[in-house]
């Protein structure tokens, strides 16, 4: 009697949970029991799960997961958040992944979930009621629900502040938000992206509207598009200058925020991460911007 060859995938768990000592099937005591040792994985995430005090439940990060400034410091690293491994995740032996949209392969993704470990995706829509929703996601896969609840009243008590600031803005100013300059090709965020939604509630119009997503812009659409200012990530240890941002020359040292110097430069995580801090990264845009409007 012949058998059919047992399936790739069943073997790479069954091998997956062997070497790790963990359980086989979904539904196990390990899956059932209560959270202690989570990998956080998307910047947003594991600052949420800081901010509700259960960071010594934190055991393994992505590289994403840069503040507070301890994390990299403190917690092993299992790779960049869309291009992870099942056995780097399982490695650190966690009881449950918590992860921000995005993460993956999803057949990684899946390969955890076989191997015993519970993975809960996060949404992140790039508004408030996103970052509150996220906030309250994670506090209840983390069983910190209270906690959670009472950050989420704060951050939301700053979105309102927040608002009355925009209310008072009359001739919103245009702005790029610029993820990289290499090789002379720039890097934009357009419509719908995370760049998009902190503009907007910066109380700013996004000059990149006509691209979809995060894309590369041509010269000719950075010039349509006089932008008043530029918001460029400031990763490195050096932060981008007017010089090197608007040289001339190029498209970007011909545009309005060329004349003017208008360059701003934050922190990727704090600009774009859409977590509890962003109230406040969006305040300090807002001033960048509209300096007289703050003082005022």
């Amino acid at each position: 009697m012949t058998h059919d060859p047992v399936p790739a995938r069943w073997t790479r768990r069954a091998l997956l949970a062997g070497a790790l000592g963990l359980a086989a099937l979904p539904g196990s005591p390990r899956a059932a029991a209560q959270a202690s040792r989570i990998a956080a994985l998307g910047g947003a995430v594991t600052e949420i799960l800081y901010r509700l005090g259960a960071a010594d439940r934190i055991v393994a990060v992505d590289t994403t997961s840069v503040y507070p400034a301890e994390v990299l410091r403190e917690k092993p690293n299992v790779g960049y958040l869309r291009a992870l491994s099942a056995e780097g995740l399982l490695s650190a032996g966690p009881d449950l992944v918590i992860a921000a949209e995005g993460a993956g392969p999803s057949d990684v993704l899946s390969l955890v979930r076989e191997a015993g470990v519970p993975v809960s995706i996060v949404k992140e829509p790039p508004t408030p009621e996103g970052v509150l929703d996220k906030i309250l996601a994670v506090g209840r896969l983390a069983g910190l629900k209270g906690q959670a609840e009472a950050l989420a009243r704060e951050v939301g008590a700053q979105f309102a502040g927040l608002s009355r600031q925009r209310a008072r803005i009359t001739r919103p100013a245009r702005a790029l938000v610029v993820l990289s300059l290499a090789n002379g090709r720039v890097m934009v965020g357009g419509r719908g992206s995370t760049a998009d939604g902190i503009l907007a509630l910066a109380g700013i119009d996004n000059a990149a509207a006509g691209i979809e997503g995060f894309k590369p812009i041509t010269d000719e659409a950075i010039l349509a598009a006089a932008p008043d200012a530029v918001v460029l990530m400031r990763n490195g240890a050096e932060a981008p200058t007017p010089e090197t941002t608007f040289t001339p020359g190029t498209a970007l040292g011909q545009t309005p925020a060329a004349a003017k110097r208008a360059l701003v430069t934050m922190d990727g995580l704090y600009l774009l991460g859409f977590g509890p801090r962003t109230p406040d990264a969006a305040r300090d845009l807002m001033r960048a911007v509209y300096p007289d409007l703050i003082r005022g």
